[in-house]
């Protein structure tokens, strides 16, 4: 009979309730690799009209707008209108943060 192992702790990641769900919120919302390279484009640029966003990731306007649509009902985005265009920046920028420390995990 194997000997019975000790209850394992939750591991203590340094984070409270209100950041956990915030970090959950944002992860949620950015789990597309559509939405997160529009938010890789927009942490570069202060702000992109549609078209510039479709171009650089050689996509079709409607995918576009469809993500730009939805991170900016869940306000990661803000967007303005000048004439025909509709130019989108990151409204919450935590997200930028989210992001990096993701892309520097040794895992991926």
């Amino acid at each position: 009979m194997a000997p019975a192992s000790a209850p394992t702790l939750p591991i203590d990641l340094g984070l409270d309730i209100e950041k956990m769900e915030k970090v959950a919120f944002i992860l949620k919302t950015t789990a597309h690799p559509t939405r997160i390279a529009i938010v890789q484009l927009l942490a570069a640029h202060e702000q992109l009209s549609v078209n510039d966003i479709c171009e650089r990731l050689h996509a079709e306007q409607s995918l576009i707008s469809h993500h730009l649509a939805g991170m900016k009902s869940k306000g990661i985005l803000a967007s303005s209108r000048s004439g025909k265009n509709i130019y989108y920046s990151l409204k919450m920028r935590e997200v930028v943060n989210v992001i990096q420390c993701l892309a520097q995990c040794t895992f991926l």
